[in-house]
C-alpha cells in the first residue's frame, strides 16, 4: 500500500469517492445509531453525543466508501453500475484513495477522543469491520452480515457512551440491525448479481439464489420482531408501535418490489429502506417524549 499526496483540484473525485453525493448510505447507519442513543439516553442524549456520533457516521460512513472502491478497483470497470467511479476510471489513484481514508479515520479518531475511554476502545472495532467489508466480497458469500455488524457498531458504542455499560437491550438492537442489514444489502447486491458471478465477486444474493426473497423477508421478520421485543422490554409507547407497524408496511412494500428481481426494481427496494429507518425513529422519538 502506497500513500499519495491529495490535489485540490481533485476535491470532486474525492467527494465521488466518499458518496457525498449519495446520502443514502449515510442515512442507513444514522437510523440505528439515534435509536440506540435515544434508547440510551431515555429520549434525552447529551449534545456531546448527538454531535460526535451524528459527525462520526457521516465521517466512517465516507471512509467506508473510500476503502471499498480501493478494494474494488480492479473490478468495478466490469461492473455496469460502478465503470465511471474515480478510481475505475483511473480519475484518481491508489495512493490517493488510501491517503483520503487515512484521513478520514484520523478525523473521526480525534472525534472518538472527546467520549469515554471504553468508547475509544470500542471504535477500534468500528475501525475493524470498516476495513475488512469490502475485502470480504472475495472470501466469503456472507460479507452483508460482515457490512451489518460494520453498520450496527455505533450501537453498542451509543450505549458505551451514554451509559458506560452495553445493556441486553443495545445487543439485541445490533443483532436486530444486523438481519436488516443484510436483508436490504442482498436487495442491494441482487443488482449487480449478473456481474458478479462473471467476476467472481461472492454475495448473499448469489448464495440465496432462487431463496433470496423468502430469505430477506424472514430476516427482516427477525427484525421487526426483535424491535418488537426491545418496545416491549423498553414499555414504549403507542407511538413507537405505529411506527414499527408502517415500517412492517414498507418492508412488505419492497417484497413487491423485488419480486421480478428486475435491477431497477430492486435497487429502489434498498434505497426504500430510509423510510424503515426514519419511521422507527419517529416512533421511538414521539414515544419516549410521552415518558418525559
Amino acid at each position: 500500500m502506497k500513500f499519495a499526496v491529495l490535489h485540490i483540484a481533485h476535491i470532486p473525485y474525492y467527494k465521488q469517492l466518499m458518496r457525498t453525493d449519495k446520502p443514502i448510505g449515510t442515512l442507513l447507519l444514522l437510523w440505528p445509531t439515534y435509536w440506540a442513543l435515544w434508547l440510551a439516553s431515555d429520549g434525552m442524549p447529551s449534545l456531546l453525543n448527538f454531535v460526535v456520533f451524528s459527525l462520526g457516521v457521516f465521517i466512517m460512513r465516507s471512509a467506508g466508501c473510500v476503502i471499498n472502491d480501493y478494494a474494488d478497483r480492479k473490478i468495478d470497470g466490469a461492473v455496469k453500475r460502478t465503470a465511471q467511479r474515480p478510481l475505475a476510471s483511473g480519475l484518481v489513484s491508489s495512493g490517493e484513495a488510501l491517503s483520503l481514508f487515512l484521513l478520514l479515520i484520523v478525523i473521526a479518531f480525534i472525534l472518538v477522543l472527546l467520549l469515554s475511554w471504553q468508547t475509544i476502545l470500542l471504535s477500534v472495532g468500528a475501525l475493524l469491520l470498516a476495513f475488512s467489508y469490502p475485502f470480504m466480497k472475495r472470501y466469503t458469500n456472507l460479507p452483508q452480515i460482515v457490512l451489518g455488524a460494520a453498520f450496527g457498531w455505533a450501537i453498542p458504542m451509543a450505549f458505551m457512551a451514554a451509559t458506560g455499560a452495553i445493556p441486553l437491550l443495545g445487543w439485541l438492537l445490533f443483532i436486530a440491525n444486523i438481519a436488516w442489514t443484510t436483508a436490504y444489502d442482498t436487495m442491494y447486491a441482487m443488482v449487480d448479481r449478473d456481474d458478479d458471478l462473471k467476476i467472481g465477486v461472492k454475495s448473499t444474493a448469489i448464495l440465496f439464489g432462487s431463496a433470496d426473497r423468502i430469505i430477506i423477508f424472514a430476516l427482516n421478520g427477525v427484525f421487526i420482531g426483535l424491535l418488537a421485543l426491545i418496545g416491549y422490554m423498553s414499555q414504549l409507547a403507542m407511538p413507537y408501535w405505529l411506527g414499527l407497524s408502517v415500517a412492517g408496511g414498507f418492508l412488505v412494500y419492497q417484497q413487491f418490489l423485488i419480486h421480478s428481481r428486475n435491477r431497477e426494481h430492486c435497487f429502489n427496494a434498498f434505497l426504500n429502506n430510509h423510510y424503515v429507518g426514519m419511521v422507527v425513529f419517529i416512533g421511538l422519538l414521539a414515544s419516549l417524549s410521552f415518558n418525559l
